[in-house]
């Protein structure tokens, strides 16, 4: 048998940095933009980010602890989600800095904010994708004990689709032609997926 590294988490990993994150990865970035009550834009990258369910088309992400983008969508229920790519990996990081809630990223970035045809909540116009979305739940998250976690899983409904035409060929959307990136763990590691590292397996019938 294979000799393994075991831990109980509530008692510390042992290692240089918690591998957590690091084994559940690649995960895709939820790149949210939302607005407060007042209209101050706030744009943020969450690594805890993932689609649900196919009808309603459902896509979430768990905020530790309550931030500003967590607090804008449960004020007016919209939330835009934004494609974060190899070309817009330095932007897109400079949304992670903590700044006051009436700082934009998106001029913190240099982004520009496009307006949504269904919300309130603009884009980021140098996306290639986005997904315009209605809030159906912001739920505390919980340990086995029952003790509330200082997170929040916030999910929301698509109700509307932003694709960059480059994108689609033949009437198939190409997920590797738009270099998305993602969260690998540690301090800062990514992947990029590119289209030579894709490949296909059909399901069983």
């Amino acid at each position: 048998m294979t000799e393994t590294h075991f831990y109980e988490p509530k008692a510390g990993h042992g290692l240089k940095h918690d591998p957590f994150n690091a084994i559940v990865a690649p995960r895709p970035i939820g790149w949210i933009a939302s607005r407060s009550r007042s209209g101050a834009l706030n744009l943020a990258p969450y690594s805890f980010f993932n689609a649900f369910c196919y009808h309603p088309p459902l896509i979430g992400f768990s905020s530790v602890s309550w931030k500003h983008t967590i607090a804008n969508i449960e004020a007016t229920g919209e939330f835009v989600w934004n494609l974060a790519t190899m070309d817009l990996a330095q932007a897109m990081n400079a949304t992670a800095a903590t700044v006051p809630a009436e700082v934009s990223e998106f001029e913190l970035a240099g982004l520009t904010a496009q307006p949504c045809r269904l919300v309130q909540v603009p884009r980021v116009a140098e996306s290639p994708v986005a997904f315009e979305c209605k809030l159906t739940q912001i739920i505390r998250l919980q340990g086995a004990d029952g003790r509330p976690a200082d997170a929040w899983l916030t999910i929301g409904e698509v109700i509307a689709v932003h694709i960059d035409r480059r994108l689609i060929q033949d009437g198939i959307y190409q997920t590797a032609l738009a270099r998305p990136i993602l969260r690998a763990g540690r301090g800062g590691d990514y992947f990029e997926v590119r289209p030579e590292a894709m490949f296909e397996m059909v399901r069983p019938a």
